[in-house]
């Protein structure tokens, strides 16, 4: 499957490539067309300290080649990449080692958020880097879990910027909302909450009712666009990132790559199979 022609094919609209090459061909050409990105090393939950070290090495190789490249993007991680469930410490350590270099290049690390098993290790960490290196990094919230108001408030309080999601595990009931007209409503309320009270918000989706209302509330409250940004993923909804920017609204594009992209996208979809429905639409838009 992983060196086949046909998923080739396939999966060349949603992931940049294997290389870290040809990520950042991808970025240059969204820079072309003045999108921003963040360059996202496909992998997660590694089984050895050695493999988080390697996970450590790649980032730090991309963040090279972005800054030799003078590319408006940022890298985007998960905890676990860097050993998160085999040592916190060693796994502090390898992040802290590209929150600095990112700080060399005026830049940040987005840290993206994983199932609930590891939220609240998430949130700590996060708020320990911004302790020690203020505005380096950016949370990831998602808006079916019961609790991201509360998080969102104490991240905006600690001036962290915060990346809001609907989120993409499968979760049990009792800890986030299962229907979509519920998750879609908090997603709003907290759109609003953190585009009044958050410190450089990214409103991450796809949905164009979201994205539409997002817009008319900033422009309802007088929020300025260069105090957020929107966030999509790299292939999906290209007609609505060019009409994004073309209005004049900031637009940062997750950019996946890597050897791991079956299991990237086999995970998705085990945990949501609407998942499915959602790439197979995006495949025959423009």
């Amino acid at each position: 499957m992983e060196n086949s022609k046909l998923s080739q094919k396939f999966t060349s609209r949603f992931v940049a490539g294997r290389t870290l090459k040809e990520g950042i061909r991808v970025l240059q050409h969204l820079s072309a067309e003045r999108i921003l990105g963040t360059l996202d090393f496909l992998g997660e939950n590694v089984h050895s300290l050695e493999d988080a070290a390697r996970s450590k090495a790649s980032y730090l190789a991309a963040q090279a080649e972005i800054e030799g490249a003078k590319l408006p993007a940022t890298v985007s991680i998960k905890l676990t990449q860097f050993g998160l469930d085999l040592s916190e410490s060693v796994c502090v350590a390898n992040v802290r080692t590209l929150i600095e270099r990112a700080r060399e290049m005026n830049s940040r690390v987005e840290i993206d958020m994983e199932s609930t098993a590891y939220t609240d290790r998430t949130l700590k960490i996060v708020c320990g880097f911004q302790e020690s290196c203020p505005g380096s990094v950016r949370a990831v919230i998602q808006a079916y879990l019961y609790r991201s108001e509360d998080d969102i408030r104490m991240l905006s309080e600690r001036k962290i910027p915060v990346r809001l999601c609907k989120g993409a595990y499968r979760e049990p009931a009792n800890v986030a909302f299962t229907r979509k007209s519920d998750v879609d409503a908090n997603y709003l309320k907290l759109m609003k909450l953190l585009l009044s009270e958050g410190t450089y918000p990214a409103i991450a989706s796809h949905d164009e009712s979201m994205i539409r209302q997002a817009v008319a509330y900033t422009r309802e409250q007088k929020i300025a666009p260069d105090r957020f940004e929107f966030q999509m993923l790299y292939g999906i909804r290209r007609d609505l990132q060019r009409e994004l920017v073309s209005q004049g609204f900031t637009l940062r594009l997750y950019v996946p790559y890597g050897d791991a992209w079956y299991p990237y996208f086999m995970r998705r979809l085990a945990e949501r199979p609407a998942n499915l429905l959602f790439l197979a639409k995006n495949l025959v838009r423009s």
